[in-house]
C-alpha cells in the first residue's frame, strides 16, 4: 500500500503528520425530496494535484463536470456509495447519510489512515476520522468528495427526468423549488419521492 506523509492545512487545527493515506468525504442530496443521498470518498494523490477543486456549490455544472473527470483519471482512488430514498425514510436522513460515507470509505481501493468529513459529525469508521466545519472550502480531498458526489447525483436526477419529466428533476434535481412542489401537488409522489419529507407527506394526504 502506498504510504504518504503529509500535513494537513494549519487553519484546520489538526495535527496530522503520520504515515498513512488520508480521505476526504462528503455528500450530496440531504435536502432534496426525492432519491438517494449520494456520498463520495476521494483519496488524491500528491504527485498528480488537481487546480480548481473547491465546494462544488461554488461551481459552474460544466466546472463540476471538468473536475469530476479529473478527479477521476488523477486522485489515487475515488468510492461513490447511496442510501437510497427507502432507507432515508426508514433511519431518517441524518442516519441515511452516515450510513452512505461508511459504505463510501468501505468501498475505497486503499484503506485511509485518516478520514475528514464535511461538516460536524462522523459515521463510524474502522480508522480515525476527524469532522471539518466547511471542509469543502478548506480540504482539496473533501472538495473532490464533494464534486464527485454532486456530479453523481446530478446524472441521476437527469435519468429520473426521463422517467418522470413532468416533474422537472432535470431541472431542480429534487430540491423543493415552487415549480417540484406544485408537480407534487398536481401529481401525486413519484414512486423515487422521500416519503418522511412534509411537502412529499402532504401531498398523499386525500
Amino acid at each position: 500500500m502506498p504510504s504518504h506523509k503529509r500535513s494537513l492545512p494549519e487553519q484546520l487545527g489538526l495535527d496530522w503528520s503520520g504515515s498513512g493515506l488520508v480521505a476526504g468525504v462528503d455528500e450530496a442530496g440531504r435536502g432534496p425530496l426525492a432519491g438517494p443521498v449520494v456520498a463520495a470518498a476521494v483519496i488524491l494523490d500528491d504527485l498528480h494535484p488537481i487546480k480548481g477543486l473547491r465546494d462544488s456549490k461554488q461551481l459552474t455544472a460544466l466546472r463540476r463536470e471538468r473536475l469530476f473527470d479529473l478527479i477521476m483519471a488523477r486522485a489515487l482512488c475515488v468510492a461513490i456509495a447511496e442510501a437510497s430514498h427507502e432507507e432515508i425514510d426508514r433511519l431518517n436522513i441524518l442516519q441515511a447519510t452516515m450510513l452512505a460515507m461508511q459504505r463510501a470509505v468501505a468501498r475505497l481501493r486503499l484503506p485511509p489512515a485518516l478520514v475528514l468529513v464535511d461538516g460536524n459529525r462522523v459515521p463510524p469508521l474502522a480508522m480515525q476520522a476527524r469532522a471539518i466545519v466547511q471542509g469543502d472550502a478548506k480540504v482539496a480531498a473533501i472538495s473532490a468528495a464533494s464534486i464527485v458526489a454532486k456530479v453523481h447525483r446530478d446524472r441521476w436526477c437527469a435519468e429520473l427526468h426521463q422517467r418522470y419529466p413532468a416533474y422537472g428533476f432535470g431541472g431542480h434535481k429534487g430540491y423543493p423549488t415552487a415549480a417540484h412542489l406544485k408537480a407534487l401537488r398536481e401529481l401525486g409522489p413519484c414512486p423515487e419521492h422521500r416519503r418522511s419529507f412534509a411537502p412529499v407527506r402532504e401531498a398523499l394526504r386525500p
